[in-house]
């Protein structure tokens, strides 16, 4: 029997599951722990047959090519041995990229887990956004600006149409500078001019086959290309009117609000997409 319990920072598995996956980024997402395999919910050791190098291999190609962001440094995965009874400790760190998640499946609650108690949990939508928003704010900051000739009148322009005063230290409240004082890529995405293209796509019925209409809104302020593109759709959003008695009603292709924050939460996690790359 091995000296911990099953808890918030260990896990037992007789053997390796489909499920493996979400066990190891429940602690990446927390606060880090340790997988064991070869051990029974009672923590008894039962031991592992087969070739347990392959194991090895196996479980480490699982972490390495399924997971997203990258866990290279997160992890460890060693063979231990105890009355002849071989088993394996997977050593997992807490990651500093959170969220992570499943690759190929997005940053969604069925990819997203954390771990609560001895169990995981999938992580609702308001915590991969504000975990997002964090990593991206976090990891953009310290990327330099491929342009540092930067231009700020959109910027400024929605912060004074917000009620916002402007002064002279504005860009450095909103933390637009690396540690050495040179613009960051947040400055980059939010300046008048880059090369960020951001496209509105307009398709035939619903297969997403026959493209009726493409524009770009990107090549400038992040700011300005999320407020076009929320027009675009919001022009987009036709009324139907449905006559009942006494009176009619007008009606909406779709709920806007729904859509707006479906659009901002795409943008900002294909910024976040961007910067681990």
């Amino acid at each position: 029997m091995i000296d911990v319990i099953e808890d918030v920072r260990n896990e037992f598995k007789v053997k390796l599951t489909d499920k493996f996956e979400e066990e190891v980024i429940s602690f990446l997402n927390t606060n880090g722990g340790n997988i064991y395999l070869g051990v029974n919910d009672k923590g008894d050791i039962v031991g592992i047959n087969g070739n347990i190098d392959l194991l090895q291999r196996t479980i480490k190609d699982r972490i390495k090519d399924n997971i997203m962001p990258s866990t290279l440094g997160l992890y460890d995965v060693i063979v231990l041995e105890e009355n002849s009874k071989k088993y394996i400790k997977i050593i997992i760190a807490r990651g500093s990229d959170d969220p992570y998640y499943i690759k190929g499946m997005g940053m969604t609650p069925d990819s997203c887990f954390i771990r609560v108690g001895s169990s995981i949990q999938s992580m609702p939508y308001d915590m991969i956004n504000n975990r997002v928003n964090k990593r991206t704010r976090t990891s953009l900051r310290n990327i330099v600006s491929p342009k540092q000739d930067l231009t700020f009148s959109q910027l400024k322009i929605y912060y004074e149409e917000k009620g916002f005063n402007i002064n002279n230290n504005f860009l450095k409240q909103l933390d637009l500078y690396t540690d050495d004082g040179k613009y960051n890529y947040n400055a980059y995405l939010l300046a008048d001019n880059n090369t960020i293209s951001i496209r509105f796509g307009k398709y035939e019925g619903t297969n997403a086959v026959d493209l009726i209409e493409n524009e770009d809104f990107g090549n400038c302020s992040i700011v300005k290309a999320t407020k076009n593109i929320l027009n675009k759709i919001e022009i987009e959003n036709k009324i139907f009117t449905k006559i009942e008695y006494p009176e009619r009603k007008e009606i909406r292709m779709y709920d806007f609000a729904a859509v707006r924050e479906a659009v901002v939460n795409a943008i900002v996690h294909n910024l976040s997409e961007a910067s681990d790359n």
